[in-house]
């Protein structure tokens, strides 16, 4: 599996439940974070209380420009709403980089989540055609935020499927998934599969919500 220990990784979004606790994990495993956020500010502090709580690597806080701009790979964990916005603003930032789309777009009503759909058809997708110069890959849609961030959890027990249309990129994602306790990286196929990968994680939120766990997927057979 490919080395990834000396990259450096910036989270956009890291400021939300699922950036904060990727950058937890990220950084326990040896690896350099870099969490970025609309607000600097509020990405600072956040980097701050993450660095009392690790003990591998580093955590900084920057702008999602500066963040983009100092890293190696970039994951985008931003709401679905801001998906569009945030990486329109940074398609200099990120180009000639591996861009890690982990974006689930759905909605919630009375009856309970939903996928939503999109015009490229999935968040991945859509950030591929925004950003032609990046190299796009889809992962980190079915890992629970709160398990990320419980150091009680020394086992995340699941598998992150991994989509993208350049083997060396899905080779990069599923060793950066692999640094994750308990976890494997599998490939899942190429970026036009991503819909549906996203669109699972509404039937994950049904089942945790009746069964209150924080369920993951496991590939048999591998």
């Amino acid at each position: 599996m490919t080395d990834v220990t000396a990259l450096t990784i910036a989270i956009l979004g890291g400021t939300g439940g699922q950036g904060q606790g990727l950058a937890y994990r990220f950084a326990n495993a040896g690896v350099s974070v870099i969490i970025g956020s609309r607000d600097a500010e509020r990405a600072h502090t956040a980097a701050d209380e993450l660095s009392g709580r690790i003990t591998g690597g580093r955590v900084t806080g920057a702008s999602n420009a500066g963040a983009a701009s100092a890293a190696d790979v970039i994951v985008v964990a931003v709401p679905w709403e801001a998906h569009e916005k945030t990486l329109t603003g940074l398609v200099t930032e990120l180009k000639g980089k591996i861009v890690v789309d982990c974006v689930n777009p759905m909605g919630f009503d009375e009856r309970g989540p939903y996928p939503l759909l999109t015009d490229d058809g999935s968040a991945a997708e859509e950030a591929a055609r925004l950003l032609p110069d990046s190299t796009v890959v889809a992962a980190f849609h079915h890992v629970s935020a709160v398990l990320l961030s419980d150091p009680t959890v020394s086992d995340l027990d699941l598998d992150v499927l991994v989509l993208g249309e350049e083997r060396s990129a899905t080779d990069t994602v599923q060793a950066l998934a692999e640094l994750l306790p308990g976890v494997r990286g599998i490939f899942g196929g190429r970026l036009r599969n991503a819909g549906q990968v996203e669109a699972l994680t509404a039937n994950l939120i049904a089942v945790n919500r009746r069964y209150k766990t924080h369920a993951g997927i496991r590939i048999t057979g591998l």
